[in-house]
């Protein structure tokens, strides 16, 4: 019977833990849940690269595009202007800029080449693990445009956020072929 009573103690205890450490963001902490796969931490993903820099009038595109969407309502699985979670966003924005992307966050973070968070640029994108994978688009000045989940619209926040900032996972860049430059 005390051991039923200590375990919820250790469980109590790891998860005001994980609220200090989350420094009260107004996120709750959430337990990972083994049935949804999270993205690794960037530790864990192949070595960053300077990639060829995002193109001027590609990259303005795409934040133009991801700016048009600024109060789109959310919808989970949703990539179209009526509704869209975090990577139909960045796969709705960058398909209308001729670039195809993978639907889900998890694929995005592992078909893009990967950026070092000294190296964003406006245009590149933004893989975090809250512990769901997490997407959004970069505007330069430690800004990104994401669709945060249900019951928000699409918004733009800021990567030095605790939240944002303790479950940043990388950024990553694709960038458009040859002939649609």
């Amino acid at each position: 019977m005390c051991k039923g009573r200590d375990r919820g103690r250790a469980l109590l205890g790891v998860a005001a833990a994980a609220w200090i450490v989350a420094g009260c963001t107004g996120a709750p902490p959430r337990v990972a849940d083994p049935a949804h796969p999270t993205i690794e931490p960037a530790a864990t993903l192949p070595a960053a690269v300077s990639g060829p820099p995002m193109e001027g009038e590609f990259a303005r595109r795409i934040v133009a595009e991801a700016r048009g969407f600024l109060g789109a309502p959310y919808r989970l699985g949703g990539a179209e202007p009526a509704g869209m979670d975090c990577s139909g966003l960045v796969s709705l924005v960058f398909s209308r800029a001729g670039v195809a992307t993978p639907r889900t966050a998890l694929a995005q973070q592992q078909a893009a080449l990967h950026i070092e968070l000294d190296e964003l640029q406006p245009g590149d994108v933004v893989f975090f693990r809250l512990p769901d994978p997490h997407v959004g688009v970069y505007l330069g000045a430690g800004e990104f445009i994401h669709a945060p989940g249900s019951g928000r619209m699409v918004t733009i926040a800021r990567l030095d956020e605790p939240y944002f900032l303790l479950g940043f996972a990388g950024g990553g860049r694709f960038q458009p072929r040859p002939a649609e430059r």
